[in-house]
């Protein structure tokens, strides 16, 4: 078991650190373009495509003039790694364990992303939708234990519930984002969904009132709550694997 932690741990630390041109690239306002330059000294870190020239500093520093930039130093590296060990020590395996490091790697690049912009871009929640319900639909196929139909029944209803939330301004991303947890929630049961999705609201209902408190925030001022789905689904999912 520890070998497989271990494993997992140093996956992990992979997939965080090639999330990370990612999140430079698309912690942007929302139609903007994606992010290559140092916003200080304005070298060039990335390709125009978000791929191949990449002179991002795993301590969160720009090469060329040393300044701070997006994700901070070692955050989402340490994330994912984190997020692969405590996948691993679940005891999940097979093509269920594998849709949880899925959704957990793309998560990370969300979470971050929402954290610092308010917004979970298309690139990043339409794969982790359908890359869950892919490998979902490889663990039926496998014969391990879950239900296909449910999974899909249960991506659409949370789907339809956030779309009905986006009229009273939930984003869009999180609606876009709903079908992979609700995925992942609904493969174990009705009762996971329920206790996931709760999960989520009560966190994020939390994390408000918290700031709200400490005058962070005002009451006219939105909370980024991918962060919270995610944060709700997964380790409810893993307790349930």
């Amino acid at each position: 078991m520890l070998g497989t932690i271990a494993v997992a741990l140093v996956a992990g630390l992979l997939a965080g650190a090639a999330a990370r041109p990612l999140i430079f690239a698309r912690a942007v306002p929302v139609g903007a373009p994606p992010r290559t330059r140092c916003p200080d000294c304005g070298a060039a870190l990335l390709s125009p495509a978000g791929f191949g020239r990449n002179l991002l500093s795993p301590l969160g520093r720009c090469r060329a003039c040393r300044r701070r930039v997006l994700p901070p130093p070692v955050l989402p590296e340490a994330l994912a790694g984190l997020s692969f060990a405590a996948i691993a020590a679940s005891g999940s395996t097979g093509w269920t364990a594998a849709a949880h490091y899925w959704l957990a790697a793309c998560g990370v690049a969300l979470v971050l992303i929402d954290a610092a912009v308010h917004r979970l871009p298309d690139i990043l929640t339409l794969p982790a939708s359908a890359g869950t319900l892919l490998l979902l639909t490889g663990a039926w196929l496998s014969g391990e234990p879950g239900g296909l139909v449910r999974a899909l029944a249960a991506a659409a209803a949370l789907g339809a519930a956030y779309l009905v939330l986006a009229f009273a301004g939930m984003g869009m991303g999180d609606v876009k984002l709903a079908p992979a947890v609700g995925a992942l929630l609904g493969w174990h049961s009705w009762r996971a969904v329920a206790l996931g999705t709760f999960a989520g609201f009560l966190l994020g209902a939390v994390f408000a009132v918290a700031l709200l408190a400490a005058g962070r925030v005002s009451r006219k001022q939105q909370v980024a709550y991918g962060p919270f789905i995610l944060l709700g689904a997964l380790p409810v999912s893993l307790w349930l694997a």
